[in-house]
């Protein structure tokens, strides 16, 4: 069964979709949920490229409406920098195969159509029209919508480019992460002369406790300075402590606590680290508390930003998968690239550049109230 929204209907749709994305999507197809006569969010994917299985796109996408929890019904709008193609039979709108190919495996699927858009920069429509005809733009101008205080007014890409550091905050951070790697790394872990940089000495002082030190770089509310950010970027760029990381930003202080132990355990005796804590990565179990994992992911794309070079990959996979566990696999992607830039054949950014290639999704990014 359709559901075709009237013209009015339909323009005051597009107006808040870009508030249920969170942004205002260009070159995207965007599905949005429905159960009942609601919609809960958006999800939003690249248009497909020539040479796709549309009919492997369509399934794959639809695939994942499937997952949100109590969907019985789907909008879809297209975003799209082409116009409609004017035949002797009338217009042809972009991508009209891929939507027929998505509104068909919709249909397989069960799932009641509300309506088909597509929005171009010339103009709006409809899929489900015989006889389409191009609305003005103005039609579908910002709306005002309740809980959408936020700017959405950039694309998918909006807020992905690393904040500004300038070269004096950098060398900073450079050399107190070389100082505190060379103390760290003494042969046999020679003794404190007492001559040592006295912000080093608390730096040192922040690592006796790592669960402890994650947890407060939590609550800061500006940029950590130079010698904190040295502690976490030598942290992050250690694999048993950039896990313990990430786990703990998305549960909470004793969660990291257990994954610290559980690391210890496994690097000292193989023993098995426990089903619960691994599963966090895969996007599996309690969804995270959303504010957490936003200003975990600021306080980590703010250490990339002042991190030297070689130091990067490892603050940008951990923004990569933060940006994941938020539903903002577009950003994810992005700072995935940035670690190929500098290091291909980063570990932990490989396997999370293959669950996103693979379009895999945190399961809690399917549950009534997602993340984003």
């Amino acid at each position: 069964m359709t559901t075709v929204l009237h013209a009015s209907d339909s323009a005051d749709f597009l107006r808040v979709v870009p508030a249920l994305a969170g942004f205002t999507p260009r070159q995207s197809i965007v599905l949005l949920p429905f159960r009942g006569s609601r919609s809960y969010g958006a999800m939003r994917l690249d248009l497909p490229v020539e040479g796709l299985s549309l009919e492997e796109y369509a399934d794959a996408a639809v695939g994942l409406l499937s997952r949100v929890e109590g969907t019985d019904a789907v909008a879809l709008v297209v975003y799209t920098d082409a116009e409609a193609h004017p035949t002797r039979d009338g217009l042809v709108l972009p991508f009209a195969v891929a939507v027929d190919e998505l509104l068909g495996c919709a249909d397989d699927a069960g799932l009641r159509v509300v309506d088909a858009l597509c929005v171009t920069s010339g103009g709006w429509s409809s899929y489900l029209i015989d006889e389409p005809v191009v609305g003005a733009l103005s039609d579908i101008g910002a709306a005002s919508v309740p809980r959408s205080d936020a700017d959405v007014s950039g694309d998918q890409f909006a807020g992905v480019e690393l904040p500004t550091a300038d070269l004096a905050e950098k060398e900073r951070v450079g050399r107190a992460l070389q100082e505190l790697t060379e103390l760290l790394g003494r042969e046999g872990h020679s003794p404190l002369t007492g001559r040592e940089n006295p912000l080093l000495l608390a730096s040192l002082g922040m690592l006796e406790d790592i669960p402890a030190f994650f947890e407060s770089v939590l609550r800061t509310s500006e940029d950590l300075p130079p010698f904190a950010t040295a502690a976490l970027l030598w942290c992050l760029n250690r694999p048993l402590f950039r896990d313990v990381a990430i786990t703990q930003w998305a549960t909470d202080l004793a969660g990291g606590m257990r994954t610290l132990d559980a690391q210890l355990n496994f690097a000292g005796s193989g023993a098995t680290v426990p089903d619960d804590l691994g599963l966090v990565f895969l996007g599996r179990g309690p969804a995270p508390d959303v504010e957490r994992l936003r200003v975990a992911l600021s306080v980590v794309r703010s250490a990339a930003a002042r991190a030297p070079r070689a130091s990067r990959p490892a603050p940008l996979t951990a923004a990569a998968w933060l940006s994941w566990a938020l539903g903002r696999s577009t950003h994810a992607g992005r700072y995935l690239e940035m670690v190929h830039e500098i290091d291909p054949q980063y570990g932990l950014a490989e396997l999370l550049g293959t669950m996103i290639g693979g379009a895999m999704l945190p399961e809690w990014a399917f549950r009534r109230g997602p993340v984003e």
